[in-house]
């Protein structure tokens, strides 16, 4: 199985088995990826087919004789908890950050001090619920700062960007388990190619800004900034759902408990994206 949310997709969830699992998915009254129906798997015959956490098949390489049954396993519970200790520490780092008033280099700063430890988690192979914590703070420190920001030239554009973030995620999430989304490879190919390119644009803008350009290719203000705005938003609700299908296929094949730190890393960097492309659409309609 190959994960479809990117940050996922660098380890246990699209490599090979790991003993000490199952050979499929957990055994569930009406659950469609109960063993001994694999009919009645939606994922038949796609990339999400096979268990990543499969145990050998005995006679084949690498078989180890069953032990005692797995009981470390990532459950909703978990996801629900870690995420939102990682979305606590976010707002309580941002609302310090607010309180004083921090300037706008430290939010840079710590900026800068969150993208590196995204990044370094992003590319490790086991969750560090360090880091991820760590992440957290830095992300508040300059969403907190930014907001406040922001809120003296527009005031009620932070609530605004919260209660726009609340939206997409109660919407995405309804949408998902109505399966009105349905996130298959299609779905994944495109919402990643329309992130590389949004990135792409924002990096080409912002070096076109720092090289004495003014506002750059001018897509952060007036009808360019609106749309370019919107159109991140939308991206970001994407990546939402790619997180929603990876915590839903890391419970139904029986991930290890550790992985909901993956899951909570996932849906706040996500959140966290959404939140900052809503506070500046806020900025931009409110001051003009």
């Amino acid at each position: 199985m190959r994960s479809s949310n990117p940050v996922f997709s660098r380890r246990g969830f699209g490599q090979g088995g790991q003993a000490g699992f199952n050979t499929g998915p957990q055994a569930q009254a009406g659950n469609p990826y109960a063993q001994g129906a694999p009919a009645a798997n939606p994922y038949a015959n796609s990339p999400y087919a096979n268990n990543p956490y499969a145990q050998p098949q005995q006679g084949a390489p690498g078989y180890a004789p069953p032990t005692a049954p797995q009981t470390d396993r990532m459950t909703m519970d978990d996801v629900v908890s870690r995420t939102g200790l990682t979305l606590g520490v976010v707002v309580a780092s941002a609302a310090v950050a607010w309180m004083f008033n921090l300037p706008l280099v430290i939010a840079i700063v710590a900026a800068l001090v969150a993208m590196g430890l995204a990044f370094w988690q992003s590319f490790k192979q086991e969750p560090s619920p360090g880091i991820i914590l760590s992440y957290a703070v830095f992300e508040g420190v300059f969403l907190g700062a930014m907001s406040n920001f922001v809120n003296k030239f527009a005031p009620g554009a932070a609530m605004q960007a919260v209660l726009g973030t609340m939206a997409v995620f109660l919407a995405v999430l309804f949408l998902y388990k109505t399966r009105i989304i349905r996130v298959n490879r299609r779905f994944t190919q495109f919402a990643i190619a329309a992130g590389i390119g949004y990135a792409l644009l924002s990096l080409v803008n912002l070096g076109f800004a720092l090289f004495g350009a003014g506002d750059g290719m001018g897509f952060r203000t007036g009808t360019v900034g609106i749309l370019m705005g919107i159109a991140g938003v939308c991206i970001g609700a994407l990546f939402l759902a790619l997180d929603f299908k990876s915590v839903e296929d890391g419970i139904a094949y029986g991930a290890p408990k550790k992985q909901a730190w993956f899951a909570a890393f996932g849906l706040t960097v996500t959140l966290a994206w959404i939140y900052f492309e809503f506070l500046r659409l806020a900025w931009i309609l409110n001051s003009d």
